[in-house]
């Protein structure tokens, strides 16, 4: 093809720059769904994919058998890709991956530290893609070398559990690094189609969102929590604070409620066993995940959004309204091919 013949409109523009991340997902464009506990579940995951995206279910806290049914009740619902979210402290790593393996899912997320050993072979000798976060270039580095397929990079203003950097400056630091090595993903804080644009252009294979997706006709989160996200501007979504170095706390961005307050009680009360001597290390840190687990399903599903965990990113003020996951792609779309469109002008 000489340069006369290619299609140099917007659209155009934006499928080249989307084709190799929408290759390694199977689906139409780039912009996987980030996975929320509670909120990324067969409904949200499916609409996600038959809108063309790919969806990721949430595993998160749940029982081997739960995932069993969780998939199982997704393909009922899409004969599109999607992948499975799995965090690596759960005690049932490897059982849940052999459920994923079971059902034959493509793809498959590890959330929340390093690959235990083992992990990443029982995933890739089910045929499945292992994904990972990369919170800096050296882990990056790290974990391509141990034979992931891609690697997702968000930023501190991403909702739920954050790392310190925001997502800029880590797509400036890490993708001219390592995008050709394998696809990138770019999350946090990308709330319209000219962010992902950009994203593109700096050598993204592709984005994750979250927050945006949370108010979807199709998302089960209880319409006081959803009703939140829209009342909400970008500094009401704030970090939560760790207040005794001994409790490794990763930080949470959530809606600022008196649930923020509680949960500074809740670290008081466990760094006072610990003095105490009533608790061991681990057993402590168990306590603040299962409160993080509890408090967002308080507001997600029984829309508790005053002492329950109101996760959301700095995006969220652009969530203003419930619409169709499908327009809400679609809005994404439109906005990322006029940007395209309009830097090349």
């Amino acid at each position: 093809m000489n340069d006369t013949t290619i299609d140099r409109s917007g659209s155009a523009r934006l499928a080249r720059r989307m084709e190799r991340g929408a290759v390694f997902l199977g689906s139409e464009v780039a912009i996987m769904a980030g996975a929320m506990s509670w909120v990324s579940e067969r409904n949200l995951v499916a609409a996600m994919s038959n809108a063309g995206g790919f969806g990721v279910i949430a595993c998160g806290a749940m029982t081997v058998e739960l995932l069993d049914k969780e998939i199982a009740a997704t393909k009922a619902l899409t004969d599109k890709p999607f992948g499975v979210n799995l965090i690596t402290m759960h005690p049932d790593l490897m059982a849940l991956i052999e459920v994923c393996a079971k059902h034959e899912v493509g793809h498959v997320v590890l959330a929340g530290g390093l690959p235990p050993k083992g992990s990443l072979e029982a995933i890739k000798a089910s045929g499945a893609k292992v994904i990972c976060f990369a919170p800096t270039l050296a882990l990056a580095k790290k974990l391509i070398r141990s034979g992931v397929d891609a690697l997702v990079i968000e930023g501190s203003e991403a909702g739920g559990h954050i790392g310190p950097v925001s997502t800029s400056v880590l797509a400036q630091e890490i993708l001219p690094a390592i995008a050709n090595d394998v696809p990138v993903f770019i999350a946090g804080g990308i709330g319209r189609g000219e962010a992902i644009a950009g994203y593109l252009d700096m050598g993204a294979a592709g984005v994750q969102l979250g927050t945006r997706f949370v108010c979807a006709t199709e998302s089960i989160a209880h319409p006081k929590f959803k009703q939140a996200f829209i009342r909400a501007s970008a500094r009401d979504a704030v970090a939560s604070v760790q207040i005794d170095p001994r409790l490794p706390v990763i930080p949470v961005r959530a809606l600022k409620n008196a649930g923020g307050e509680l949960f500074t009680a809740k670290q008081r009360e466990v760094a006072q066993a610990l003095d105490e001597g009533a608790v061991a290390m681990a057993e402590a840190q168990l306590q603040i995940e299962h409160y993080w687990a509890g408090a967002l399903r308080r507001a997600v599903i029984d829309g508790d959004v005053e002492h329950g965990s109101v996760m959301a990113g700095q995006s969220v003020g652009m969530v203003t309204k419930e619409e169709p996951l499908a327009d809400i792609i679609a809005s994404l779309i439109a906005e990322a091919a006029q940007a395209l469109e309009q830097r090349a002008a």
